[in-house]
């Protein structure tokens, strides 16, 4: 199997595209095992795809894309503005604001960071911002979605590594709004430098907030419903994603009434494109899979771990290490589906939760799509924008700060990331 990854890590480097790149690697693996029936390979590249809980996926990227078109964004933009118009970089804390209320709504980083880009892009320009500026804030506030329900990346570490996913959309809340917190800051620092100052002279009143609460009301009730419902055995996971393709065209068609044929139409065109490549990363990634189990390789590594350090924290420090890296390199669907089967087992041997490790790597991971040279928010963001990657790095290194500090607090207070699961599951 370690042929098999030199492999995959030499010809994506050469620039296939990474579905293939799988694809190759795995089959470099079966020829390499004559013993094993080719059947195998044909059972597990479909047998992926038809998991019922990976339903989920494609069902929550089709609510996502129905919520942006029924004008439940919009509503949360003027929540957004509502709450921290007074500060200072007023945009970029809108921005990080709507990245939490959006975590229950997109559950993509990637389409977040693109959405708030076109959303709020222009009006930043307009207000003197620098391109780079708003490249980096929309960027790396997306990432708040990786925690925040219902996260894709969890979804597919709960599938893959066997955990529960409703523990792990408990577990992301108090992650996702520490990571607002800090964000928030690094806005309100970074802005005071640059000189983008407040929109309103002070904060707003009760009154205005409680108004605006009120008409984003049912965007904000998505997330609570969600875990309300998995929580009481009223939906699965994949379930509750039909239930939220079902919500998003009640209140567009008849709450809101702002969703129309072709926007529907757009909606269904976005979400088969978007699901095409998915659903070949995740067949593809079927086979490698069953290579890293035929081979042993969890166990491997984790007498290879041991062998170096029996510290929790220094394993979890060079794990966080390596997916940093693989992030760089790699998608956040790829590396999920490629390495928690791996990690989950290790990170068991040294007692530490599953949950609790679910919502690190998840953070990890979704932050390489943030990160130079094949960060894919990073340049979706760059491109919306019209600037430079090195631009928007240069100002993104205050935020990556702000998820340091995240990381750190989630590393050393397990506690606190799993009061949540505990409380609503039990101990």
């Amino acid at each position: 199997m370690i042929m098999a990854i030199v492999l995959f890590m030499i010809i994506l480097f050469l620039g296939m595209p990474v579905a293939f790149a799988i694809a190759a690697s795995g089959f470099a693996f079966f020829t390499m095992r004559p013993e094993i029936p080719w059947t195998i390979l044909v059972q597990k590249s479909l047998s992926t795809t038809q998991s019922f809980t990976m339903l989920a996926i494609p069902l929550f990227i089709f609510a996502g894309n129905l919520m942006n078109s029924t004008g439940i964004t919009s509503r949360l933009v003027k929540l957004s503005n509502v709450l921290t118009g007074h500060l200072w970089g007023s945009l970029g804390q809108v921005s990080v604001v709507l990245s939490t209320l959006m975590g229950g709504v997109s559950g993509s980083a990637v389409a977040d960071a693109a959405m708030q880009s076109r959303i709020l892009g222009p009006e930043m320009i307009k207000r003197g911002y620098a391109p780079g500026w708003a490249a980096a804030v929309n960027c790396l506030s997306g990432l708040i979605v990786a925690t925040i329900p219902p996260s894709m990346g969890l979804i597919l570490y709960g599938t893959v590594g066997e955990v529960s996913i409703g523990r792990l959309f408990a577990a992301g809340f108090i992650p996702g709004f520490i990571m607002c917190a800090f964000m928030m800051i690094a806005t309100s620092w970074s802005a005071r430098r640059y000189g983008y100052k407040p929109d309103h002279d002070k904060a707003a009143s009760p009154s205005e907030i409680l108004h605006a609460c009120i008409e984003s009301i049912w965007a904000l009730l998505f997330p609570i419903l969600l875990i309300v419902f998995i929580r009481f055995g009223l939906m699965t996971p994949s379930e509750s994603g039909a239930f939220a393709c079902f919500y998003a065209l009640f209140v567009g068609l008849f709450i809101y009434k702002e969703m129309s044929w072709e926007e529907l139409k757009k909606c269904v065109f976005d979400s088969v494109r978007d699901l095409s490549v998915i659903t070949m990363i995740l067949a593809f990634s079927g086979i490698f899979s069953y290579g890293v189990v035929f081979d042993q390789l969890p166990a491997t590594l984790t007498n290879a771990l041991i062998s170096v350090t029996e510290n929790r924290y220094l394993m979890l420090f060079l794990i966080i290490a390596m997916l940093t890296i693989f992030g760089m390199f790699m998608e956040t669907t790829v590396i999920t589906l490629m390495v928690t089967p791996i990690l989950v087992p290790i990170v068991q041997q040294y007692g530490i939760d599953p949950v609790h490790f679910g919502i690190i790597m998840m953070t990890v991971v979704t932050m390489g799509c943030s990160t130079p040279p094949v960060g894919v928010a990073l340049y979706t963001t760059s491109n919306i924008m019209k600037c430079k990657i090195e631009e928007t790095t240069h100002y993104a290194i205050p935020y990556f700060i702000a998820i340091g500090l995240t990381l750190f607090i989630v590393i050393f207070f397990p506690k606190l990331v799993l009061l949540l699961p505990n409380l609503i599951y039990g101990a």
